[in-house]
């Protein structure tokens, strides 16, 4: 069963699948068919999120288990609705001692049956680095005993952490002398410090509570997938959407399997038919194609919110609001610099052990054939390190993706030129050839090599672009998201036309999204900020009042945080006047901004004093008497904009809902989403006020979602095809129609149009702009009177 539109809902202990069960008749009148559902299985204890994985084989008890799961589903298939789960193959959670797999790893090392399981170097013992402080000086302050639980000698670190002791070890555990004791276990503890260097198992990023799951090994594929195969089986779900996707070690391969696996299950009589659903949650370089011959629906959507968020931005706005973040960091006009040096710092800081392993198995390879066997290790290593400086994209694929991975190859070979040493070129050229499956040397050292370049270079990318550089880039941080491309400021009507079009023949089920449980900013924060692409002057002198009104509270704050912080003002600023509240919130994305950086502070090292000065200009600024003409200025600035945000606001929407995929709603952005990066994103979500908005239709943006998802209760949008529009502002209008049954929908989106609606609006702006429809000019001054978005349908 194809969803029609699907409703992302968080699960966690404080919204379990009753509460679910209470949403399905608003979720229904919305226009949604599916619960689009976080992971449902057991999770760490109190997660807030289901990703850190303990038990894949049960469903969560915190969530109200499967009897609760299962009354969820029939309130949903009563209505004709159905479920989409996230699905979590890459990794599972290893902290806090509730994962009885990785416990039976510690306890047996190699003779456990799930050491397979986990992608673990054995050449040593398990490096567990859970300690805060060295071995030596923890065992000095006693920090480490030996307890009885269930019967059985455990390790007890800080009164929290419960460690298995071997059963060689059981009987001598008590009399043993500690040091003795712990040298005899399978795994070393180790200071939390000492990961980013010695971890000898694959872990998600640099999350060492994840542990890599070796998911191609096909008892670990059937295992872990038991559940979802029999949910699927009994009709309890209709589709998956893959967490992760990038970090197996073959993506494709997995895909089709879980996808012959899944079609081939006989389903229960009552279940809906059609082929399950299934979407892959995939970061994709800026002209980089989605492989077709995975047998998924598509991706996710990070694609998709990328690409309407670029389509509203000005391309106008670039040079100026670049000029003006230079001016006021000091830092570099452009994204390009501020990517490699975060590239650079991630591969040396927290990626060093796993850069060591890649190297290693590279020159493992390189010793098997007589054509590379004298370059030394610092050689393979150097080119190594550049290329991944440069990566252009997650990662590669190998011979499952000859073109794509060509042309990869190809830029990458283009980027790295300026950092190879001279001499070295060789050396470089038969890396890039190893990764395309040719080349010299053992075949299955071959893959385990090409493997480790791409379990590393995903999460470079990840981790250097997303998770540092977008805190330290500030030219305008709506185009600073999860799969954005920052060096863009907007795209262009013809080409989001061709990716719209690209997306019907290819992809049309792919969901569609403007807002997830990973966004660094709600959907109409982003749209208030785009705002500012097409106003830079306007922008520009309005920052400059703002500095002068706040130069004395931002004493000791570094200007580019400043020039963050305002960002985030305006385009997160409350709709109420509980300022307080907000002020707790944007001190929480602070504080993760400024460690993310890594620049003035950082997870591993926090500088106190100086989060303490930011924090404190937050308070002065949101809270204080002293900053009441900051705060009267910003409200009067927000109001002047607003009109213009909330058609912005409205387009965005609009577009999900109409262009080819399958549009997707994360929790309560029906109406307006001014969150933050997580947990911001995740607060609880008011639903009583929004079944009132929806009775009342009190909200312009959740009455449009639910008028156009309304039209597709029947028949389902296919194609896609642009109309021509002409006349001065044609580049400020995109225009199409689609199938809808055994008619037409038209549409007419209005976009970056700021300057005709702010300052009471100047309806003479369109000029002679017109949408042209069956050969007749339909006037855009009369298409857009009554708002951003006009739509027909014809039969």
């Amino acid at each position: 069963m194809t969803p029609r539109a699907t409703y992302r809902l968080q699960f966690h202990e404080g919204f379990g699948f009753q509460d679910a069960e209470a949403l399905v008749p608003y979720l229904d009148r919305l226009g949604i068919s599916h619960v689009y559902a976080s992971p449902i299985t057991v999770a760490a204890k109190g997660s807030t999120h289901g990703y850190d994985v303990i038990d894949p084989t049960q469903i969560n008890p915190e969530l109200g288990g499967e009897e609760a799961f299962r009354s969820l589903v029939a309130a949903l298939r009563a209505r004709g609705m159905g479920v989409i789960i996230d699905i979590v193959p890459n990794h599972m959670g290893v902290a806090g001692g509730g994962n009885a797999w990785w416990n039976d790893v510690l306890a047996k090392g190699q003779g456990s049956r799930y050491a397979r399981f986990f992608d673990i170097d054995w050449s040593h013992r398990l490096v567990l680095p859970i300690l805060g402080a060295p071995l030596a000086e923890v065992l000095a302050d006693d920090q480490i005993a030996v307890e009885s639980h269930d019967g059985r000698a455990c390790l007890i670190a800080y009164g929290e952490h419960r460690l298995p002791i071997r059963d060689d070890d059981q009987t001598a555990a008590r009399t043993l002398p500690l040091p003795e004791l712990l040298a005899r276990q399978h795994y070393r503890l180790a200071s939390w410090r000492t990961a980013n260097d010695e971890l000898n198992w694959r872990r998600f990023f640099t999350i060492s509570e994840l542990a890599g799951l070796r998911i191609e090994d096909p008892a670990v594929f059937e295992e872990t997938h038991a559940l979802y195969f029999r949910l699927y089986e009994e009709g309890m779900i209709d589709g998956v959407r893959i967490d992760h996707v990038d970090g197996l070690t073959d993506p494709a391969g997995y895909c089709r399997m879980l996808r012959e696996r899944l079609d081939a299950l006989p389903r229960a009589a009552d279940a809906p038919a059609g082929p399950a659903y299934i979407v892959v949650e995939k970061i994709l370089a800026a002209e980089e194609p989605m492989p077709t011959d995975w047998g998924v629906d598509g991706t996710s959507g990070y694609d998709f919110m990328e690409e309407v968020a670029a389509l509203l931005h000005d391309p106008d706005g670039a040079e100026p609001l670049g000029t003006l973040w230079s001016e006021i960091s000091g830092g570099s006009e452009d994204f390009a610099p501020e990517e490699l040096r975060a590239r650079q710092d991630m591969l040396a800081w927290q990626f060093s052990g796993q850069l060591d392993g890649c190297v290693a198995a590279i020159v493992k390879l390189a010793v098997t054939a007589a054509e590379t066997s004298a370059h030394t290790p610092a050689m393979w290593r150097r080119a190594i390190e550049r290329l991944l400086w440069v990566f252009p994209v997650y990662r590669t694929y190998g011979p499952d993706a000859p073109a794509t991975d060509k042309a990869i190859r190809a830029e990458a070979r283009r980027r790295v030129q300026r950092f190879i040493p001279p001499g070295e070129t060789a050396i470089l050229e038969q890396v890039l050839e190893w990764l395309s499956g040719e080349g010299p040397g053992d075949p299955a050292l071959k893959a385990e090599a090409v493997r480790r370049f791409q379990q590393l270079s995903a999460p470079i990318a990840a981790k250097s672009v997303e998770d540092t550089a977008f805190y330290r880039y500030g030219r305008l941080l709506s185009r600073n998201d999860v799969g954005f491309d920052a060096a863009r400021m907007a795209l262009d009507i013809a080409t989001f036309h061709d990716r719209m079009q690209g997306r019907a023949e290819q992809f049309p089920r792919a969901m569609l999204t403007t807002a997830t449980h990973d966004h660094k900013r709600g959907e109409d924060v982003r749209a208030r900020l785009s705002v500012v692409s097409a106003l830079p002057h306007l922008w520009r002198d309005q920052v400059q009042q703002w500095r002068d009104l706040t130069r004395q509270d931002a004493e000791g704050v570094d200007p580019a945080d400043w020039y963050m912080l305002i960002q985030t003002l305006f385009g997160a600023w409350p709709d109420d006047d509980d300022l307080a509240t907000f002020a707790e919130r944007v001190q929480g994305w602070q504080e993760k901004a400024l460690r993310e950086a890594k620049l003035r502070s950082s997870w591993e090292a926090p500088d106190e004093a100086y989060e303490a000065r930011a924090q404190k200009l937050v308070e002065a600024l949101l809270t204080e008497p002293a900053g009441a003409e900051f705060r009267r200025s910003m409200a009067a600035f927000v109001q002047r904009l607003a009109p213009a945000a909330d058609a912005t606001a409205l387009a965005q929407a609009a577009l999900r809902c109409t262009v080819p995929g399958i549009p997707d709603c994360y929790q309560g952005s029906e109406d307006r989403d001014l969150s933050l990066v997580d947990p911001d994103n995740r607060r609880p979500v008011d639903y009583a006020r929004l079944q009132r908005l929806l009775d009342t239709r009190g909200s312009a943006k959740q009455a449009l979602i639910a008028d156009l998802l309304d039209l597709r209760r029947e028949q389902a949008f296919e194609g896609y095809q642009p109309l021509s529009v002409t006349g001065t502002r044609q580049d400020r209008i995109i225009a199409f129609t689609r199938t809808l049954g055994t008619g037409h929908f038209v549409c007419a989106i209005a976009v970056r149009h700021a300057e005709a609606l702010i300052d009471g609006g100047r309806p003479d702006w369109w000029g002679d702009t017109a949408v042209m429809l069956d050969g007749e000019a339909l006037s855009a001054t009369t298409l857009f009177a009554d708002g951003p978005v006009w739509h027909r349908v014809e039969g």
